[in-house]
């Protein structure tokens, strides 16, 4: 499998680079009450921190890169906020942070622990760039300009129910099955993680010169915590990670 990124969103973001977390033979479907218990006090170390800075989330430094980012991909970031502010405005706002399952939780966790945007994939609904092939070898997840065939199934929607983003967009999308909409704005219904997960990529969007460090620091937390809670009975769960950036555009995994 693979994850890339194309040459054009580097054309326009020469600084962004990705830390890619590839896990296989997790159990999801199990409580872990050690990364309940991590979201719990991250989200609340994040709702402190806000109540005593009195900054709004998109005025906070370590988002002002994203939205100067978004800028730059033609994304109005007063409409269309990245992931981590997404999830930060809501815990400064005293909305909580949710448990959703337990691979979601870490995700959300370590975003909030190092303030950096990270998807959550299912990885075995990925697909061939022709669309076939779902949960193959040669199947992976794509950062591209949207094309006119690309599809986007909003999160909740019925099977069939689809938006169709604007050509030239900056979306997640495996084959033609767009996966996550305006770079790090929203994902799909469809690869959403559920207790029957089995493998997740974890991509952690960052820029080279500002939070690289953070980055990295997410995939060594990632690997840690995944060998140790997610293991399934009878499986060996693997943890693979890698850095794509405009000298690597693709990560094999």
């Amino acid at each position: 499998m693979y994850y890339e990124v194309s040459q054009e969103v580097f054309d326009k973001l020469p600084d962004f680079i990705v830390g890619v977390v590839a896990v296989t033979g997790i159990d999801n479907s199990k409580d872990v009450p050690a990364i309940t218990k991590m979201l719990e006090e991250n989200a609340e170390s994040v709702r402190a921190y806000f109540e005593e800075s009195g900054n709004k989330a998109k005025n906070d430094p370590c988002v002002v890169p994203y939205r100067e980012a978004f800028r730059a991909l033609g994304i109005n970031p007063n409409r269309y906020a990245c992931a981590a502010e997404a999830l930060m405005d809501r815990i400064a706002k005293g909305k909580g942070m949710p448990s959703i399952n337990p691979a979601v939780d870490l995700g959300n966790a370590i975003s909030l622990k190092y303030k950096l945007p990270i998807g959550a994939h299912d990885l075995y609904s990925f697909v061939r760039p022709d669309g076939t092939g779902r949960g193959t070898a040669d199947a992976g997840l794509e950062v591209r300009p949207a094309t006119a065939e690309d599809t986007f199934r909003p999160f909740g929607a019925e099977e069939g129910e689809f938006d169709n983003p604007e050509p030239g967009e900056v979306v997640y999308v495996s084959g033609h099955e767009v996966r996550t909409r305006r770079w790090t704005w929203r994902q799909s219904e469809v690869g959403k993680m559920t207790e029957k997960t089995a493998g997740v990529l974890y991509p952690i969007d960052g820029f080279a010169s500002v939070n690289l460090d953070e980055v990295k620091r997410a995939m060594k937390e990632f690997t840690e915590l995944l060998a140790n809670y997610f293991a399934r009975s009878g499986y060996s769960c693997t943890v693979e990670t890698g850095i794509v950036d405009k000298e690597k555009r693709r990560f094999e995994f």
